[in-house]
């Protein structure tokens, strides 16, 4: 049996962004489509839309109408399409929490971003990929405040990380300065928005793609990683 072709992509996201969701959403069904072709191994990189946000978080309509400059309606209607958009890619936006829909935040997700880091040097690339889904559910489906020190806990002993070691994580200064080193690292390398899915450090692909762009890009790499 030929062995499969390994390739590693580096996802820079923010748990904020939709997009993310939606494009990893499209990527995680392209790789399993690929399965018996390629092996694919994925880290997640920190990179902050909002690093300025206040622990408080922020009112994500009232946010979205400085950025963009746009009306309340022009706002909902924006807001419409993206939800449109992520249940036909399978990550549905509605609310799933208990009780009465609160009105969607932003949040500040530096230590968000911390616990990904760790997640990964502690259990590897599945455990943290498992560890960032769980945060887009927490965040776009059930609303949840992901800045909040025992919301982060609680979500990664739920995806089977180990809950003390997690807050000694968040702890970690040392910690706090890798995830600023990464963060620096891709600005550095010119990632300046997200999603940027990085195949094999040298292929770029920017955005929340189609599943078959995905498809097509893989196999593109596979087949160079065969020939060299």
């Amino acid at each position: 049996m030929t062995e499969r072709p390994k390739i590693a992509v580096d996802i820079w996201s923010d748990v904020m962004c939709p997009w993310c969701a939606i494009g990893y959403t499209q990527f995680a069904k392209s790789v399993s489509e690929l399965s018996s072709e390629v092996d694919v191994t994925v880290r997640w990189m920190p990179f902050e839309l909002n690093p300025e946000l206040p622990a408080e978080g922020k009112d994500q309509a009232r946010h979205l109408a400085e950025v963009y400059s746009r009306t309340p309606a022009e706002i909902a209607a924006m807001r419409s399409n993206m939800q449109e958009t992520a249940e036909r890619a399978g990550f549905p936006m509605a609310y799933t929490g208990e009780g009465d829909e609160p009105a969607p935040m932003i949040w500040n997700t530096f230590d968000a971003h911390k616990l990904l880091r760790w997640a990964l040097a502690e259990q590897g690339p599945e455990a943290q990929t498992r560890l960032e889904v769980a945060l887009f559910k927490a965040h776009f489906q059930q609303r949840r405040n992901v800045s909040d020190r025992e919301v982060l806990l609680d979500i990664a002993a739920a995806e089977g990380l180990d809950r003390a070691k997690a807050a000694a994580a968040l702890d970690d200064e040392a910690l706090a300065i890798a995830t600023r080193y990464e963060e620096e690292r891709g600005r550095q390398a010119g990632i300046n928005s997200v999603p940027s899915f990085v195949i094999d450090g040298k292929y770029l692909i920017l955005g929340a793609r189609e599943q078959q762009d995905f498809s097509k890009m893989l196999r593109q790499v596979a087949g160079l990683v065969q020939a060299a």
